[in-house]
């Protein structure tokens, strides 16, 4: 209890008394905390409501199968996951939407990460919530392209501060190059990232084609998209312009993509393109193996090993130095991987 005499403040707290520069540090733990509980409260339910949105919408693309549902727990009640997979389906040879709500202390190995980028209030061994909604969607057709996308949010906090940020996108990566399929893609982006920031599609579609670059082939992983990182929450009780660009990037997963899925599905190919197809699905899982910073993060810290693969392909292919024949389809998918251009 605590009690007011001749304008002091005290508190009884853990059995001693507070003044008042304690009682105001106090006072603030407090609200910091039942903000970041509201937030991380919302977030994961929004989160699993995509994630079942998502998946009902993936199942009628693909016509007919279903996803296999592994719920998961990290040790010591730090947090989980939800884990939904197809595999052979119909369209989708493999296609995965997976949710992680984790909690626990900022190691100095990932502190000292997020520092590198200019990533401002964060100290080693400080508390922190990290949620996050991926897919990625691996087509049986060779002329349909992989998706990948994600939302991810990132707390740290401390007994009198809290720092949250976000982070995301969507990218596209055919083994076969049709010009209307990349731009109405990146039409759709370029829109959904307009509605917010004019600057936004520009600098993210940047971001993304440094991202996903293989430096040891000087290919880029795909024709792009956005992606993005560090966006900072201006408020964490109310619904903030980045939470809602992170929930509109993530329900435009599907519409970005279905009428490129639909358009591809039937047509004719063979085992030439279907090799083709393995080959460039061992340079995405060069790149997974090798730069993607998540899938390094979650094998250097013993992370859970079904969830870090859960993107890879389900088959690939490495030929010894394969070159594509000069003036085929698969050298014109090669020359665009090598050099990025505007889309929109």
């Amino acid at each position: 209890m605590g009690f007011v005499a001749s304008g002091h403040y005290h508190v009884h707290r853990g059995g001693k008394h507070r003044s008042i520069c304690e009682l105001n540090r106090w006072s603030r733990e407090v609200v910091v905390q039942c903000s970041a509980n509201e937030f991380r409260e919302r977030f994961e339910s929004q989160i699993r409501s995509l994630q079942d949105e998502v998946c009902s919408e993936v199942v009628k693309l693909d016509g007919g199968a279903e996803f296999h549902e592994d719920v998961w727990a990290k040790e010591n009640g730090q947090g989980g996951g939800r884990s939904r997979v197809i595999e052979d389906g119909n369209m989708f040879e493999k296609a995965a939407v997976n949710l992680s709500i984790v909690n626990g202390d900022i190691s100095p190995e990932r502190a000292a990460a997020m520092r590198s980028r200019g990533r401002k209030g964060v100290s080693d061994g400080s508390k922190y919530f990290a949620g996050a909604i991926s897919i990625v969607f691996h087509a049986r057709s060779p002329l349909v392209p992989t998706l990948r996308g994600d939302i991810r949010v990132f707390q740290s906090f401390s007994d009198s501060e809290t720092v949250t940020w976000g982070g995301g996108g969507a990218d596209l990566t055919p083994s076969y190059f049709f010009e209307e399929d990349t731009v109405e893609f990146h039409r759709f982006w370029k829109q959904t990232c307009d509605r917010y920031d004019p600057s936004y599609y520009a600098k993210f579609k940047k971001w993304c084609d440094e991202y996903f670059y293989i430096p040891m082939r000087k290919e880029h992983r795909g024709v792009g998209g956005i992606f993005f990182d560090d966006l900072e929450f201006e408020t964490e009780a109310g619904l903030s312009r980045v939470e809602e660009f992170l929930h509109d990037v993530a329900r435009g997963w599907l519409p970005s993509y279905t009428a490129i899925a639909e358009r591809r599905k039937e047509s004719a190919y063979g085992e030439k393109e279907r090799e083709w197809q393995l080959l460039r699905r061992g340079r995405y899982a060069e790149f997974n193996l090798v730069y993607d910073r998540g899938v390094r993060f979650g094998l250097l810290s013993n992370g859970r090993i079904e969830s870090i693969m859960v993107s890879a392909p389900p088959l690939v292919r490495w030929k010894y130095n394969h070159v594509p024949d000069p003036g085929s389809k698969e050298e014109e998918m090669l020359e665009i991987l090598r050099t990025p251009r505007d889309w929109v």
